[in-house]
């Protein structure tokens, strides 16, 4: 046997200095990505990711510097004993393999040298014959002329499989003892030289006595060429498996860090996007280091603010989401979902995240103000207020019945229509101000779902997602600056190199520095602002109030099947919807007797917005060493332009209700009156839409 191989070998030699072979080019190696939190501002590696995204290898490239020196000595002791003194091929290790596995049994030393398994695994077939192998032998010689030994060294533990979909040993560190590589102990390193040949039989966590012996074999292998003392292998030895932690699962995103408060959610809408920025696949060969915008401590507020209103174990209780985007248009919370494996179905995207669009209810009444301000009108515009109007013509040439919102003055402006959330009064503008005027104002704002261009829009009949209503929400907080709502801060490659900033879509920027359209006058939006903070300061929205400057606006559907509130501080904004998903083709159910009540945008979305936004103006401010940082919302009561219908204020002589009550029963006529005087102040919560809100 020992002449054959040294026939072969002299053969090998003598084919090297005279076939022509072709370049020899390192394979491209399939790296794993990525995605870090807003956490983390250092670099986004492994240890620090939330997720990972990877095909069939997972692998993380490593330099030469980060593996120890005991690592190295560990691979060469047990794969290629004279791996710096031959020049590819070894004839004596071949024979010195063969006297190995039969004195020891099993398979501890390949007869391959550390340059052929390269060669093998990267530029050949996996066909066992003599002319594969005798060129394996060939591509090694030659490989080793053109390359120094650490390079060679190098690729092979960056391209081998540990086992555990595990593949180069930066990936294999992490799945096996959840360190960096260069954090690896001599037992360690012993354990996973001991894995090389065949990974799957000997993971200690399914096979300890097989990787124990592994390991022991390696770590004397490591004494005989004098690697190590007879102590320090001794002690190696005798440590435990209990080390190496349990295999994690790869299936669909694997293991995500923050899974438990619904950061999943969050996770595979980022990496939806990056498979539109990398259709070909790179998001999961490219090793890219992915900079996302998530907030994971305030998404834990957020999380805990919605179970503790409405425990997800209990099958009754609708459920909610709340989006939180900043001053610079980075979603920070998508509390989407309470359960990512029970659903997929992410709440706060709408369409987009593979549910149904919501109706915003009374929440959508700030676009058609911000457009009636756009086209010249005064906010201190006043319009009838009767409990009830009948509006001709308006429902696709019929009669628009609405309710709610009247006022004993038999009218009001729209600041106080927005206050109360008048449906009547808003109605009437909305006849003025004209619907594709609104939907063109509500798209600039930051809607993207199609809505139709109807009357009862302006009461919430078209379908919205939350990131949408959070979106044009933050638009007034920034004085009519839209900026579209990101969840990716920045894309680099695994150098560090940036490859791509604040991606909209598949669209990404080349600056880090974003700026927005300015798409409402300042003005405009300061005054719409105005407006907002009366809702919590008297209004619907009063149990919004945390005692920090605030703005916003409930919204209720038809039948309280959708519950809202949309707000802002001076620096964040979030808006908070309640409703039972539902299953396709499934009649939403309603939350009219929830808990005794008829839910409304008023009562526990308007709580839970409080609970939340106060919590995150905690942390914001303990973050700046208890600088509340800004502290004022930018609002104006200065009202410009033309007032409708000023003679209102004097001439208004609506017969008295002959109730004395605001309210109108289901199905009887609607009556144009003012309201008796009453000692109390009616409860404001606010009406919805009574008919027609699908027209």
């Amino acid at each position: 046997m020992l002449a054959v191989v040294g026939a072969l070998a002299s053969a090998v030699m003598v084919l090297s200095t005279q076939i022509r072979l072709p370049e020899l080019t390192a394979p491209d190696l399939n790296e794993t990505t990525f995605i870090c939190t807003s956490e983390v501002t250092g670099p986004c590696t492994r240890d620090v990711a939330t997720a990972t995204l990877s095909s069939v290898e997972d692998r993380e490239l490593v330099t030469y510097d980060q593996i120890p020196p005991v690592l190295i000595q560990a691979v060469i002791a047990t794969e290629d004993k004279d791996f710096f003194e031959h020049e590819g091929v070894d004839p004596y290790g071949i024979a010195r393999a063969l006297y190995q596995d039969i004195r020891y049994g099993g398979t501890l030393q390949g007869g391959s040298t550390i340059t052929q398994q390269y060669v093998k695994n990267s530029f050949l077939t996996p066909e066992r014959t003599i002319t594969r192998k005798v060129r394996e032998a060939t591509l090694s010689i030659k490989l080793e002329r053109e390359v120094d030994k650490q390079q060679i060294l190098l690729d092979y533990m960056n391209l081998i499989y540990f086992g555990r979909g595990a593949y180069g040993i930066g990936a294999a560190s992490q799945a096996y003892f959840g360190k960096n590589t260069e954090e690896l102990s001599l037992a360690d390193s012993a354990y996973l030289a001991g894995l090389i040949r065949a990974p799957e039989t000997a993971d200690a966590r399914d096979n300890p006595e097989e990787a124990k012996r592994r390991r022991s074999a390696v770590l004397r292998r490591m004494l005989e060429d004098g690697y190590i003392t007879e102590l320090e292998a001794d002690r190696a030895d005798k440590r435990t498996l209990d080390t190496i932690i349990p295999a994690v699962s790869r299936v669909g995103l694997g293991q995500v860090k923050g899974s438990e408060y619904g950061s999943e959610y969050f996770v595979e809408a980022v990496r939806q996007q990056l498979a539109q920025i990398y259709p070909d696949g790179g998001l999961y060969t490219d090793g890219l280091r992915v900079y996302t915008t998530l907030d994971q401590e305030l998404q834990r507020k957020a999380y805990q603010t919605v179970i503790n209103e409405l425990p997800p174990g209990d099958p009754d209780n609708p459920t909610a989401s709340i989006v939180a985007i900043d001053e610079a248009g980075r979603v920070v919370v998508m509390m989407a979902g309470t359960d990512f494996e029970a659903s997929e179905v992410n709440l706060a995207l709408g369409r987009q995240g593979g549910g149904s669009g919501r109706q915003p209810g009374s929440a959508f009444k700030p676009f058609v103000l911000a457009e009636s301000l756009e086209q010249g009108f005064s906010a201190r515009s006043l319009y009838r207020a009767p409990s009830a109007i009948e509006i001709e013509g308006a429902n696709n040439g019929g009669v628009w019945r609405v309710r709610g919102g009247g006022s004993s003055n038999g009218y009001r402006d729209l600041i106080d229509g927005l206050r109360v959330s008048s449906n009547v009064v808003y109605a009437q503008l909305m006849i003025d101000t004209r619907p594709d005027q609104v939907v063109q104002m509500a798209h600039k704002l930051g809607i993207t779902a199609d809505l139709p261009a109807v009357n009862s829009l302006v009461l919430g009949a078209g379908e919205v997602s939350v990131m949408d209503m959070a979106s044009a929400y933050s638009t007034f907080e920034r004085e009519g600056v839209a900026l579209a709502p990101v969840l990716i801060e920045r894309v680099e490659d695994a150098s560090g190199n940036v490859l791509c900033w604040y991606p909209v879509g598949a669209t990404c920027q080349d600056s880090p520095t974003r700026e927005g359209t300015q798409v409402l006058d300042p003005q405009i939006a300061r005054e719409v602002n105005y407006g907002l903070t009366q809702v919590i300061e008297s209004g619907t929205g009063r149990n919004a109030a945390f005692g920090a400057p605030a703005a916003g606006k409930t919204g209720t559907t038809q039948d309280a099947r959708d519950a809202w509130f949309v707000g802002f501080t001076c620096d964040l904004t979030a808006a908070v919807w309640m409703g039972y998903p539902g299953a396709p083709g499934e009649e939403l159910r309603t939350m009219s007797d929830f808990r005794g009540i008829e839910v409304h945008g008023g009562d526990y979305p308007a709580e839970m917005w409080a609970e939340f936004m106060s919590r995150a103006t905690e942390r914001r401010s303990s973050e700046d060493g208890g600088d509340p940082g800004c502290s004022e919302l930018p609002t104006d009561d200065e009202f410009a332009g033309q007032v409708r219908n000023p003679d209102l204020a004097t001439t208004t002589t609506l017969p008295a209700c002959p109730s004395g009550g605001e309210e109108v029963q289901e199905g009887a006529p609607a009556i144009d009156c003012i309201p008796a005087p009453t000692d109390t102040q009616p409860p404001l919560a606010e009406e919805t839409t009574a008919t027609t809100v699908g027209e």
